[in-house]
């Protein structure tokens, strides 16, 4: 069964989360937090490239990255879909091959129960 990613809009969400627990590695810091009144039938999920990484082109290239990363782990592991999850990415992220950010992101949202 394919669950759809739903983004996170409203700014209260991102605030909350920056409070819940977190979970770093060599590319990125994972935030997540259970936040009341979102569906749990769904992943809530944002990506945040900073400017400092590099311009929009790449910024977004980044957040494709994350994405793409994300879906193909929906599919090989269990994901908690009870938290909202925020990823803010390093600047590794643009550097390292695609296969090492993908095995370390997989390997954090184990960890997560």
């Amino acid at each position: 069964m394919k669950n759809k990613i739903v983004s996170l809009s409203k700014n209260e969400d991102f605030k909350s989360i920056l409070n819940g627990k977190k979970i770093s590695n060599k590319y990125l810091t994972i935030f997540f937090k259970k936040l009341s009144g979102k569906n749990t039938n769904r992943l809530n999920i944002s990506f945040v490239a900073k400017k400092k990484i590099g311009n929009a082109v790449t910024r977004n290239k980044i957040k494709r990255r994350l994405r793409n990363i994300m879906n193909e782990a929906m599919k090989s592991i269990n994901i908690n879909l009870d938290y909202c999850y925020l990823l803010i990415a390093r600047i590794s992220v643009s550097k390292d091959p695609y296969e090492k950010i993908k095995m370390l992101t997989i390997e954090d949202f184990r960890k997560i129960k």
